[in-house]
């Protein structure tokens, strides 16, 4: 018998070539799966923050954004730092995730070395256009605001708060989050920007 999957608001269902990519074949709950994957994430971001390493110098770069996926669900799916090839409720049609991607980190080089606006604001566009492209089957979010913390990492800001709540459950600053995302869609960023340091 297979997990009954629950989808918080805002969230990628999977499809079943997808789902059928678990790599524990013990978890049989959406929560058993939540905590198996939050510990997958932790050993992703000690690797993304390890102290031994000062920077990831290709941190713009689609590469590094498959690398970073990899470490963060390598042992949750086998699709873990592959692109989809299905699309979703939200995101670019999946030949032209590259493209996107590159153009993405192509404009944030352009912006910091421009100044174009304040770390914070350039790192809060950053990240919506991240989830916004949603170049993997699931984990779009999570593996969107640590490419964003990293980011501020290397401008020698702090890291973003992002509600300082649980953004996977279903919960008030998950709906905060996603209407959000929502208006920045409609290039409203004013709620985003409040969000990301409440």
């Amino acid at each position: 018998m297979g997990i009954a999957f629950h989808y918080p608001t805002g969230s990628t269902p999977l499809d079943p070539d997808e789902v059928a990519g678990l790599i524990p074949g013990h978890v049989a709950t959406q929560g058993q799966l939540n905590e198996w994957e939050l510990a997958n994430i932790i050993e992703g971001q000690k690797w993304a923050f390890n102290p031994r390493r000062k920077s990831h110098p290709d941190l713009l770069s689609a590469d590094f954004m498959k690398a970073l996926h990899k470490r963060m669900f390598d042992q949750t799916w086998k699709w873990a730092g592959t692109f989809r090839k299905t699309e979703k409720n939200i995101g670019v049609a999946p030949e032209y995730i590259a493209i996107r991607l590159k153009d993405l980190c192509d404009d944030i080089k352009a912006q910091l070395e421009y100044k174009t606006w304040p770390p914070d604001e350039i790192a809060a566009r950053f990240h919506h256009r991240l989830v916004f492209i949603h170049p993997f089957p699931n984990g779009n979010g999570r593996h969107s605001r640590l490419m964003t913390d990293l980011l501020l990492a290397r401008l020698a800001q702090p890291r973003f708060t992002w509600g300082a709540d649980d953004l996977v459950a279903e919960s008030t600053a998950r709906r905060r989050y996603i209407d959000a995302l929502r208006k920045a869609d409609a290039k409203d960023y004013s709620a985003l920007f409040t969000f990301v340091r409440s």
